[in-house]
């Protein structure tokens, strides 16, 4: 019975594949031809007429011809049968032994990476110190001229330093004024005063009392050169400061005592407080309470971490102490010894992030004198910083008692005595106060 339309049947469909045939064969008419254009390959070309047909290019597939199975060219090898791997022959990848892939990765060259990088950072690290000198540098305030000062005494062995705390005021707000305790008094004048001396015998500090007894020599004004002579005149030491400042300091300090001052360094109490800040406080043991209406100060008595108000307060105590001015220099002198003990700290030297604001809050609060190099000021706090780690000694000036107008008089055999081991870097034997 004859199912399909048209009076199609098995029999007229002859060969043709298509649906509902029962051959397994398909039909060679409905085989992909390749769609070439341009003019033909001549034989042994591809089919762009360049190299042969299939060489390094996609093999020929199998076609179907006369409704059978065509093999390929017998020279193409499609390495299925092998197991063969794109990229290398027989299997093997890259790299493989006989293959043609990449060459083995050589070993790294660590003596010459290591090499590379220690350049690198003492590159960086001398770069970094130079700037850094350069910055320090330039923010020193070299105000003081001591060429202004006249009769100067013969300078001896070892380095003499004259460290002076004032109450300058400049900068601060109303606010700090009030916090600090510091009052708004116009001018400055002296808080404390020292003589630090460095040489082969270990560092040695001196206080200074500023109600000590002193003579005002003949000097010369340092703003107007006028020469004021000599009177007796006897005063306190800290009034030659208010007078006409740091110069007449200096020219008194030699005069009365004998002893060449080769430096100058000076801060005030902002300064101070800032540096205290900027370092991150300062321990110290404080030896008693301590309560002054005055310089604010309130402490107790044992070890404590200062901040630069409470330092400040310690350091201008002298009302709530025993021994009056006496003490508050001892105080000062610990204190000192103990800040510059905690900037050299590796804590503070390796932290940027400290050592930097400490240095800015420093060297933007110090004026010395015009002579002053970084050099100089980092020879003072290294041996401040040995003062308080027992390589050096501190003491007060030696007194004797009181002068008739009340000050603190010197007593000057020993004072005597002193300049001279000082003046030849000589080991000191004698005591203070």
């Amino acid at each position: 019975m004859n199912n399909w339309p048209e009076g199609w049947s098995d029999d007229n469909r002859g060969s043709r594949y298509g649906r509902g045939s029962s051959s397994a064969q398909p039909e060679s008419a409905r085989v992909m031809r390749q769609v070439r254009r341009g003019p033909a390959a001549s034989p042994g070309q591809g089919a762009y007429g360049g190299a042969p047909q299939y060489a390094g290019g996609v093999p020929q597939q199998p076609s179907y011809v006369d409704g059978g199975y065509a093999e390929p060219p017998s020279t193409y090898d499609s390495g299925y049968n092998t197991g063969q791997v794109y990229g290398s022959p027989g299997g093997r990848g890259p790299g493989g032994p006989g293959g043609g892939g990449y060459d083995p990765r050589p070993a790294p060259n660590w003596r010459r990476r290591i090499k590379v990088t220690a350049i690198t950072l003492v590159t960086v690290l001398a770069v970094t110190s130079v700037a850094t000198y350069f910055w320090a540098d330039s923010k020193l305030n070299r105000d003081v001229d001591l060429s202004k000062v006249i009769d100067r005494p013969e300078a001896g062995e070892g380095t003499n330093y004259l460290i002076v705390g004032s109450d300058s005021r400049a900068g601060m707000s109303a606010e700090e004024k009030k916090k600090l305790h510091t009052g708004s008094a116009e001018g400055k004048r002296t808080d404390s005063m020292m003589i630090l001396h460095t040489g082969s015998n270990g560092p040695t500090l001196i206080s200074l009392p500023r109600d000590s007894n002193v003579t005002i020599p003949s000097y010369k004004g340092s703003d107007s050169g006028k020469l004021y002579p000599a009177t007796g005149r006897q005063t306190k030491l800290n009034a030659a400061y208010a007078e006409d400042g740091p110069e007449l300091l200096v020219r008194t300090v030699e005069a009365n005592t004998g002893l060449h001052i080769d430096h100058y360094v000076e801060i005030g109490f902002g300064g101070f407080a800032n540096i205290v800040d900027a370092v991150g406080g300062v321990e110290m043991d404080i030896p008693q309470d301590i309560k002054d209406t005055k310089s604010g100060a309130d402490l107790k008595k044992g070890k404590q971490t200062l901040n630069g108000e409470q330092a400040l307060a310690f350091v201008r105590t002298r009302y709530a102490l025993k021994g009056s001015d006496l003490d508050r220099t001892k105080n000062q002198q610990k204190f000192l010894s103990a800040l510059a003990n905690q900037v050299a700290t590796p804590s503070t030297i390796l932290n940027p992030f400290k050592l930097y604001p400490t240095m800015g809050a420093g060297l933007d609060s110090l004026v010395v004198d015009k002579d002053m190099g970084l050099f100089d000021l980092a020879s003072m706090f290294w041996a401040m910083k040995g003062v308080s780690g027992g390589e050096g000694k501190s003491m007060n000036m030696p007194i004797a008692g009181n002068s008739a107008n009340g000050n603190l008089q010197w007593d000057t055999a020993k004072v005597k005595t002193l300049v001279n081991e000082l003046k030849n870097d000589e080991k000191v034997t004698v005591s203070g106060n």
